[in-house]
């Protein structure tokens, strides 16, 4: 009975700790970190899965424009910072309220190195409330991840946390793991170095990163590879790694991974990565979009979609390599860029495998239960928190659905692929919400500025109003809103497209008519 005590209360105190531990991110940038830029990490850590701790050392190159009188990095107070070199000098540093200012010396160095360890922080529920997640498997083997899109990538490496800064120049991950522990992270393998009973895996990527991305898996693994034919005209290598117990299962995944890849570059153009890989690792959490290197948790649950199986989340996170990865927002009030498109992209699975019933079904499913509580767009300089609702997902998703139907597919298709290939908006380069809307509007040559307001910044629907007008006439108006917009109509003669606004307009039928029978628009019926 006393050991049932102690252990609930020491159950009490540990999630009053987690709840403590509220690292959020994003905001306005921090000044001291407006002066620099990050260009490369190379981070180099020993996973201890005993004491679940890490420890190791993270080198940060930088460049800035004025000499700095401080460098000011992201680490959480978790961790002990050891020491701090430049120019191979130990330098001065504070370490206090998650943050690390380092006093440069007088050099014309750019490049720091701080080494640091100690526990790492427990995931509670992952990866929506992050952390580690060290895990046993069912042979007995140590499994851990991470997820820190929530709290940002100081629960694991000294960093300038922030969405708008990525290492232009890529990253290099270094782990070491005890023997025969297998360590999957970004880009490519370059080596694996073995010394004594340990092992040290060197994965590097040239491309830019958002630093929540940066991630590695350890586990004793089954890899599945083929070669994947891009539409680029690359051969990119495809890997799954799945734990020893799941083996039987790898190969059936990779063939999803496969087909989920082929659908994805149909509507948004090449894989995004094709110098490094296309790939997914099991993990011991739901899954999260580690460019490169996704995060696979959905037990192998698939569904029959027309002739190939589905993975919703396999999907979605494979779906992030193109908007979360590539195309990737600098403040977080954009987030639905991310979540929305990406999950648009999931519908448009159905549509490509299963067909315009299947399509829809799913359409009008999701959007039954958006409750337009929350603008999908958040205030400029919001954090991850106050960004991050359901909506960016469902509603963001619903309005590039319903910019299709207002489009059309030979508008929609091609303006959706131009903007995920522009370099302007690409890779190194943040994107606004501005910057879509004014793209797909320049694209399109369409007024589109009141139907992106409404939708994007307001949680307002337009009010369908029907009304009879004579024997055979019908007055249908949507009010609440100062535009026009297209709308289908299916009346006695069949399906037509009808411009409508708060002036009603007069259609003819000997039935009553339905307004938008597909669901392509949100409307209050």
């Amino acid at each position: 009975m006393i050991k049932t005590l102690l252990s609930g209360l020491l159950f009490l105190i540990l999630c009053q700790n987690a709840i403590s531990q509220n690292w959020d991110w994003g905001g306005p940038i921090d000044p001291l970190q407006r002066k620099f830029k990050v260009l490369h990490y190379r981070l180099e850590l020993e996973l201890l899965p005993e004491s679940q701790s890490i420890q190791g050392s993270n080198t940060v190159s930088f460049s800035a424009n004025e000499k700095l009188d401080t460098l000011r990095l992201n680490l959480i107070d978790e961790y002990k910072v050891e020491k701090v070199l430049m120019d191979g000098k130990e330098v001065q540093f504070s370490h206090q309220n998650d943050m690390l200012d380092i006093i440069p010396i007088d050099c014309t160095c750019h490049q720091v190195q701080v080494f640091y360890g100690g526990k790492t922080p427990i995931a509670q529920n992952p990866p929506w409330t992050g952390g580690f997640t060290w895990e046993i498997d069912q042979l007995g083997n140590h499994w851990m991840g991470f997820s820190d899109q929530g709290e940002g990538s100081k629960i694991f490496m000294p960093a300038l946390d922030h969405p708008s800064s990525e290492p232009s120049e890529g990253v290099d991950v270094l782990i070491t793991a005890p023997k025969p522990y297998f360590v999957a992270s970004n880009g490519r393998l370059i080596e694996a170095e073995e010394k004594g009973e340990k092992i040290t895996y060197h994965w590097s990527t040239n491309y830019p990163i958002n630093v929540y991305n940066i991630n590695f898996t350890m586990g004793i693994f089954q890899e599945e590879r083929l070669d994947f034919r891009s539409v680029s005209g690359k051969t990119i290598p495809m890997h799954v790694w799945v734990l020893q117990e799941n083996r039987a299962k790898a190969k059936d995944l990779l063939e999803i991974l496969k087909v989920s890849t082929e659908t994805q570059e149909k509507y948004f153009g090449p894989f995004p990565f094709p110098e490094d890989k296309i790939a997914v690792v099991e993990t011991p959490y739901l899954g999260m979009e580690h460019q490169t290197i996704n995060a696979y948790g959905n037990n192998f649950q698939y569904i029959p979609m027309g002739e190939v199986k589905y993975d919703w989340l396999l999907h979605h996170e494979l779906g992030h390599e193109w908007f979360g990865n590539k195309v990737s927002v600098g403040d977080w009030a954009d987030m639905w860029i991310h979540e929305g498109l990406t999950a648009y992209g999931d519908w448009l699975f159905y549509w490509e495998h299963g067909g315009p019933d299947a399509y829809f079904a799913k359409v009008k499913s999701e959007a039954k239960n958006i409750p337009h509580a929350k603008p999908v767009v958040s205030p400029l300089n919001s954090t991850e928190e106050q960004a991050y609702h359901p909506e960016i997902y469902t509603k963001g998703a619903m309005v590039i659905h319903s910019l299709r139907g207002v489009l059309g597919d030979e508008l929609f298709f091609p303006a959706i692929k131009a903007f995920v290939m522009d370099e302007r908006f690409t890779y190194q380069n943040r994107v606004t919400t501005k910057d879509f809307t004014d793209f797909v509007q320049s694209y399109t040559q369409k007024d589109l500025k009141g139907f992106f307001d409404l939708y994007l910044y307001t949680t307002s629907i337009p009010k369908l109003k029907v009304s009879k007008k004579g024997k055979e006439g019908y007055m249908i108006s949507l009010q609440g809103i100062e535009f026009e917009i297209p709308v289908e109509i299916e009346t006695s003669e069949g399906i037509q497209k009808i411009t409508v606004g708060k002036k009603a307009v007069e259609v003819k039928s000997q039935t009553v008519p339905v307004v938008d029978p597909n669901g392509w628009l949100m409307l209050e019926k």
